[in-house]
């Protein structure tokens, strides 16, 4: 197909989400990412994994349709090499090397990475975006399945984590059908939600406060959603705050009992809402934050700056232990 652009080398990443699926497709230019192409669809591949082990059909197909679409986009650019990881849903679902292997007739060629790896590229994708200063930065995660929590200096990370933990995960967990019908049954919910996720953060607490941070940012879809949330009720501006998370407990509640608007949320966020709010409040609480940055920047970021800075290497990426990065072909 004759490609619609030409000029400098372009690079494409897609990161495979338990909740969505994103595309982004760039060049390096001056020492930075410059963005060409962005695209994400809900794809929900994680829906149930937690409770079958496997990924539904449903959720199957889905995603093999959202890879077609991504092909057609990326057949568009005169892409020399690309990146496609999958995340949680992949490192669990018993059934992940049958999608893998769908996905390769569709000429997309996927690596599973492990949780650590994916908090690697977070947090470059993260850092990417911020001034470089000497500030020790505490950079949180949540994605569908799991929850990446990353402590760094410049391109120092001195904590790298993952826990098995996410909004999708959580939903299915605490948030299924047979509550929509009662508040106080969602209410209790939620105290369950927070009490599991507070459970789980602890394991964690003592070596991220051993690291120390002066800077905290939060990534990806969760963080947004909650960042919007607290914005529209007048909690600051680009920040998740934890009182305004706390204060907005009974608005959140009953939105989602009376299928009712709520500032700053978009409707197709709505069923990771309560999910959400349990995770974040959790690990604010937790990890003793009051106040945290929202970043625009995140995994895929991350993956384009990692391919761009070792373009020299990406057959093997043996220094990092990455996934090796596959060749575009026409």
């Amino acid at each position: 197909m004759q490609s619609l652009l030409a000029g400098p080398t372009m690079y494409a990443c897609i990161d495979l989400g338990s909740n969505s699926f994103h595309l982004l497709i760039g060049e390096w230019v001056d020492g930075r990412i410059q963005i060409i192409e962005r695209c994400s669809e809900k794809v929900q591949l994680g829906e149930n994994v937690g409770a079958t082990g496997k990924i539904s059909t449903d959720a199957f197909q889905r995603g093999l349709a959202c890879l077609q679409h991504f092909k057609l986009l990326m057949d568009q650019y005169p892409l020399e090499q690309y990146w496609a990881l999958g995340t949680n849903a992949f490192r669990v679902a018993s059934n992940a090397g049958l999608f893998i292997k769908s996905a390769g007739k569709l000429g997309i060629d996927i690596s599973a990475i492990s949780g650590v790896q994916e908090a690697i590229l977070v947090y470059a994708g993260v850092i990417s975006a911020l001034p470089a200063t000497d500030a020790q930065r505490l950079v949180i995660d949540i994605g569908g399945g799991s929850t990446e929590v990353i402590v760094g200096k410049q391109s120092q990370r001195l904590l790298t984590s993952s826990l098995a933990i996410g909004s999708v995960a959580w939903r299915d967990r605490f948030f299924n059908d047979q509550f929509a019908s009662d508040s106080a049954r969602l209410d209790r919910q939620l105290d369950k939600g927070v009490k599991a996720a507070k459970k789980l953060f602890r394991k964690t607490a003592p070596a991220v406060f051993r690291a120390g941070w002066s800077e905290v940012y939060a990534s990806s879809g969760t963080s947004k959603m909650l960042m919007y949330i607290c914005q529209e009720h007048g909690y600051g501006d680009g920040e998740i705050r934890r009182k305004g998370l706390v204060q907005l407990r009974h608005a959140i509640i009953e939105s989602i009992f009376n299928n009712t608007d709520l500032p700053g949320i978009k409707e197709e966020r709505r069923d990771l809402l309560l999910a959400g709010w349990c995770i974040m409040v959790a690990l604010m609480k937790v990890y003793e934050i009051k106040r945290i940055r929202f970043s625009p920047t995140a995994l895929r970021e991350g993956m384009l700056d990692f391919m761009a800075k070792n373009k020299q290497t990406l057959k093997t990426l043996r220094n990092s232990d990455m996934p090796a990065v596959s060749q575009a072909t026409d």
